[in-house]
């Protein structure tokens, strides 16, 4: 069997999507060494990042946005987009891009439909596409990974998929997310300025992250710790204005850490070094970084939408999103109650160690020999 991959989230570092590709290469490799593999994208030659020589890399030849273009006109116009592919027995969709394929099974990984559910946290043209293009791509997928229960929700409720079509696989956390020892901690620490106590996010910055009232909370527990820091690791994303109108606003400037991106290195002994970690979010298709900060031991407090009670359980303090208050309160009794912290450290490791890629890697690769042996049936691979 021999699969081909579209890898470009990886290749490009797309938050999310980025680590679910990387990785997903990865433990496929790990639970199948003698299978073929080869990842789709637009550069050749690119690193792929996934630490394995032996997963090839081939190119559809044209940029990003011009393969996003093309692979909705091959649904518009029926023409099969194979001789842009290289030759495979499954097509795996990763990006929220597949186009129409003849000779192939395909397999499309729906992370979240967000732009229907929040679409004012969207800019226009990416409505524009993902509305004319998800409701085809949907449809032409011979199966469809949901990444949550939540998600396979909203993909039946949106677009009618059938349950036969549909499987719930969910992400994982790797080993190396796990907490970091006191000496890497205070190094993080001093490599990026940021004192203890602090709490911390992990994710673009962009409106469906909600980091609007995160500031809004974190400027009203300063009135009562003042000792606390935030720091907030992630690029800056589509729509992000409004964020830094409020953190002028409320005259946090030299008071939130802005890191960027950070290697994974940094980014465990940060979740590690934390004292709390705060993912408000209006949506989610799984949450991955609530996940990553319960493995390196650090207590949780997000909000209680879409995936997220189904990923944190009862491993995190859930709150409404947009309630200000209720997250200031959340916040501020992790930090005064050392017992709290100590229980919700000890879920949220027992809760992380629950979600691996390896069995994210088994589930995907007993799908794809699913496929080719009977067609788009139900999945009965244990």
């Amino acid at each position: 069997m021999r699969v081909c991959i579209d890898v470009s989230p990886a290749v490009h570092q797309r938050g999310g999507m980025g680590r679910y590709a990387r990785e997903l290469v990865a433990a496929l490799r790990r639970v199948d060494p003698g299978g073929a593999y080869v990842g789709l994208c637009d550069r050749a030659g690119h690193a792929l990042g996934v630490g394995r020589s032996d997963v090839g890399l081939a190119t559809h030849g044209l940029g990003d946005r011009a393969w996003r273009l093309w692979s909705l006109g091959s649904h518009l116009t029926g023409v099969p987009a194979d001789a842009r592919l290289p030759s495979a027995d499954i097509f795996h969709a990763t990006d929220n891009v597949l186009p129409r394929v003849a000779r192939m099974r395909t397999v499309m990984t729906l992370h979240d439909l967000a732009f229907r559910v929040h679409p004012e946290a969207h800019r226009r043209p990416n409505r524009w596409y993902l509305r004319v293009a998800m409701p085809r791509m949907l449809r032409a997928a011979d199966a469809v990974i949901a990444v949550s229960q939540a998600t396979a929700r909203d993909a039946v409720r949106l677009y009618g998929v059938s349950e036969e079509r549909l499987h719930v696989i969910p992400e994982g956390v790797e080993a190396r997310f796990c907490p970091a020892p006191p000496g890497e901690q205070a190094r993080v620490r001093a490599a990026y300025g940021v004192s203890a106590p602090f709490l911390l996010h992990v994710g673009t910055i962009e409106p469906r992250k909600n980091l609007t009232t995160l500031l809004q909370a974190y400027h009203a527990l300063r009135a009562q710790r003042s000792d606390v820091g935030l720091a907030l690791v992630g690029r800056r994303g589509w729509l992000s204005e409004p964020f830094f109108r409020a953190l002028r606003g409320l005259g946090l400037e030299g008071e939130v850490r802005l890191l960027g991106a950070v290697p994974d290195a940094d980014l465990i002994a940060l979740y590690s070094a934390a004292e709390v970690f705060v993912f408000p979010s209006l949506y989610e298709g799984f949450g991955l970084p609530v996940l990553e900060a319960m493995a390196c031991g650090t207590p949780v407090v997000c909000a209680d939408n879409s995936s997220l009670p189904e990923v944190a359980g009862d491993a995190a303090l859930l709150v409404p999103a947009t309630d200000v208050a209720r997250l200031t309160a959340a916040i501020r009794r992790v930090l005064d109650d050392a017992a709290l912290r100590r229980e919700l450290r000890a879920k949220g490791l027992r809760r992380a160690a629950g979600f691996t890629w390896e069995h994210a890697a088994h589930e995907t690769l007993c799908l794809y020999h699913h496929l080719l042996a009977e067609g788009c049936g139900r999945l009965a691979c244990g």
